[in-house]
């Protein structure tokens, strides 16, 4: 309170003596107070473009990061240390508990300070954020491209576009009796309690590490500099999408329908990896392929609130693609969803929710969270982990990508491993083995080799395939194969993994080059 006064005694003494003047300044340093943090100017580009290294153009930089006073620098660095310190508190809270029970302490009250307010005064006194408080309130009042305010940590225009809900694909529950559901129910209690422990303390943050606040912050720089680099250089437009759920989420759209290429009639959505953002991440694949993109963050990334659950992501994913039809102007026939690793689970929720999608395609994903759960954790342990992903973390990309009936594409890395389902009755034993082998090619040159080493006839294969497309015209899985014989299995698996898989022969965090990005196979 002294501080507060203090403050007001400061606005007196500057020349602020009648009450009304009074009243208003005082209000404004409220604001500054309450205000969110800035931490770039976007100026307005020129209208001239520069050509980019592969014939795209770009807008020239013209921004600058916010400089803030001393006073706010050095709060805002007090603050910033104490929010590391309180996660780590967090983190390590069980420990201390302990300890403290043990010395027989107390927790000590925690301190009244007014350091929050101390930011108020360095910004009132700054010209630059009195500025942006005033365009962000003409932005509440009027949502107006003219009146949108770019920063790097908040975004003025929210979109509400999701609809009342979304569902996802449940585990098929174990038929019981009506006494043995109760007597199952309290004998597994515990192991309930435990699996909810897990997944709300440190099974999440191991899931999605990208959602860990300690993370962020030592990515911040990074993520600053890449966002600025979409909205500058790409003429990026950031958005806040609130989903059903009331989670807000962070997204940046690229258009690049105006430079009248034919990939920039299209838009790509991306879907980003367990510790990826769409400032650094995979939207650039497609971007530099010239397509028009849509990013953004998982809830509890970066700009977005809330936490990744599977029905938060997929709430979120929903909110997304609605507001690429209804306020960008996207059919979903013209929308190609990409994901890279845990974001295949969006995406395989997406094209079996959104069957008119272009199609998908999959970088380094998997089919099943629980084979890799299972595989690093103990085998004692196999129960529980069981119990705990399918009751909270189900991320059942397979099963929900055979709903989708659309082209799909799949970008193996070489230490990846991906199981198709498609075409169960081709990708028998003899089938998979010879996949196996094709898969564990080093290179280009044996891939080709164990090709024409099986005689594979792309002519012959087409036309099977199309036949039993024609004659049944039935949904995925497809039985075809069941009649053939051993050498023409074979073939057409080879066949179908040359046409749904591709190989790329790096680490998983390599980012996809544009040269592999493309639109998937079709019949």
């Amino acid at each position: 309170m002294s501080f507060a006064l203090s403050c007001l005694r400061f606005m007196v003494s500057a020349g602020i003596r009648s009450p009304r003047s009074g009243r208003m300044a005082g209000w404004l340093w409220l604001r500054c107070v309450l205000g969110p943090h800035l931490q770039r100017i976007h100026r307005s580009p020129d209208p001239s473009r520069a050509e980019g290294r592969v014939g795209r153009r770009v807008r020239v930089s013209m921004g600058c990061n916010y400089q803030p006073r001393s006073l706010e620098k050095h709060t805002d660095s007090i603050l910033g240390w104490a929010s590391a310190l309180w996660s780590l508190s967090y983190y390590s809270s069980p420990l201390l508990l302990c300890y403290l029970y043990r010395k027989g302490s107390a927790f000590p009250p925690p301190p009244v300070s007014s350091l929050p307010l101390s930011p108020g005064l360095g910004r009132w006194k700054n010209s630059e954020y009195l500025q942006f408080i005033s365009i962000l309130e003409e932005t509440k009042k009027s949502h107006t491209p003219a009146n949108k305010v770019r920063s790097l940590q908040h975004e003025a225009i929210t979109q509400k576009l999701s609809k009342a809900g979304v569902s996802l694909l449940k585990p098929e529950p174990r038929l019981r009796g009506a006494a043995d559901s109760v007597l199952n129910s309290v004998r597994t209690l515990p192991c309930h309690i435990i699996s909810f422990l897990i997944v709300h303390t440190f099974g999440r943050r191991m899931l999605y590490p990208g959602s860990v606040g300690l993370l962020q912050k030592a990515m911040r720089p990074m993520l600053q500099q890449g966002q600025a680099k979409l909205i500058e250089e790409f003429d990026g437009q950031r958005n806040k999408l609130v989903a059903c759920d009331g989670n807000e989420i962070d997204t940046m759209f690229v258009d690049r329908r105006r430079d009248g290429g034919r990939k920039g009639q299209t838009l790509v959505i991306c879907c980003e990896g367990n510790a990826g953002f769409y400032e650094v991440g995979c939207m650039n694949t497609p971007m530099e392929g010239g397509y028009s993109v849509l990013g953004w963050n998982h809830p509890g990334f970066g700009g977005s609130t809330g936490v990744p659950f599977p029905q938060n992501e997929a709430n979120a994913m929903d909110v997304v693609i609605q507001f690429a039809t209804h306020q960008l102007g996207f059919q979903l026939i013209d929308i190609v969803i990409y994901a890279w690793s845990i974001g295949g689970f969006t995406a395989s929720w997406a094209v079996m929710s959104y069957p008119e999608v272009q199609s998908i395609v999959l970088d380094a994903s998997f089919d099943d969270l629980l084979p890799l759960a299972l595989k690093v954790m103990p085998n004692s342990w196999r129960p529980l982990v069981q119990h705990t992903v399918r009751q909270y973390m189900n991320l059942n990309n397979a099963e929900q990508l055979l709903k989708y009936q659309g082209p799909v594409l799949l970008i193996r890395r070489t230490r990846d491993e991906i199981i198709t389902t498609t075409y169960p009755k081709i990708m028998t034993d003899d089938g998979i083995r010879v996949v196996r082998q094709w898969l564990g090619a080093s290179n280009h040159i044996e891939e080709a080799s164990v090709y024409s080493g099986n005689e594979v006839d792309d002519d012959w294969c087409v036309s099977v395939l199309q036949s039993y497309q024609a004659d049944r015209d039935v949904s995925f899985p497809w039985s075809v194969g069941e009649d053939m014989t051993l050498e023409g299995r074979r073939q057409l698996a080879l066949f179908l993994a040359r046409k749904y898989m591709r190989n790329f022969e790096t680490t998983h965090c390599t980012p996809l080059p544009a040269a592999e990005f493309h639109s998937p196979w079709r019949l």
